[in-house]
């Protein structure tokens, strides 16, 4: 069944324009599922709510849902057709919920886990994350070889969160205390102007 599943989700990724950019089944099996996956063992052992920020086609977050169905998932989306696809193919999953919505406008300190894979560049990826990471919890953020370490390691510090791991291109940034007066910045500013 979970795997049927996930085989139907991966045809529509490719199937949908705008998506991925990724042209065959294999690869995209490969990106969007296996590499999802690699988060599993980090998430197993941290208590709380799941948010995959910036979600896209559903990678990491659906894969994850799919293999850990006693955990809660929120699948964040700030593009509206792709939050219509993700209601689409999470309809049969209970511990899943879509909201179209932007990092920045969320609730804060309220997940246990944050993750983010292809959403920006990784210093902007842990502004936009940690905020939405309570005390205890950790932001999971996938990164190329070229990824300057010590910046993102700068700004968790300075959103109460500590660089903890960096596991073969995933960041894992603890959550230490409250997310401080001043975060997140308004919609945008993460990007315009990078803390790094």
């Amino acid at each position: 069944m979970a795997e049927e599943f996930l085989e139907r989700w991966l045809e529509g990724v490719l199937a949908t324009p705008g998506l991925t950019g990724l042209g065959d089944l294999i690869e995209a099996r490969r990106v969007l599922l296996e590499d999802a996956l690699r988060a599993r063992p980090l998430i197993e052992r941290t208590p709380g709510t799941i948010v995959d920020v910036g979600s896209g086609g559903g990678s990491p977050g659906i894969p994850l849902a799919v293999t850990l169905p006693q955990r809660s998932f929120t699948l964040l989306e700030a593009e509206r057709r792709k939050c219509d696809f993700l209601h689409g193919v999470t309809a049969e999953l209970p511990n899943v919920a879509v909201v179209w919505g932007r990092a920045e406008e969320q609730p804060t300190d309220g997940f246990g886990v944050a993750l983010a894979k292809a959403l920006a560049k990784p210093s902007v990826a842990a502004e936009l994350c940690l905020p939405l990471v309570r005390s205890g919890g950790i932001a999971i953020l996938w990164v190329g070889e070229t990824a300057d370490r010590s910046s993102v390691a700068a700004i968790a510090e300075r959103l109460a969160a500590k660089l903890e791991d960096d596991l073969d291109g995933l960041l894992v940034l603890g959550k230490i205390g409250p997310t401080p007066a001043g975060f997140p910045r308004r919609p945008g500013m993460a990007k315009k102007r990078p803390l790094g």
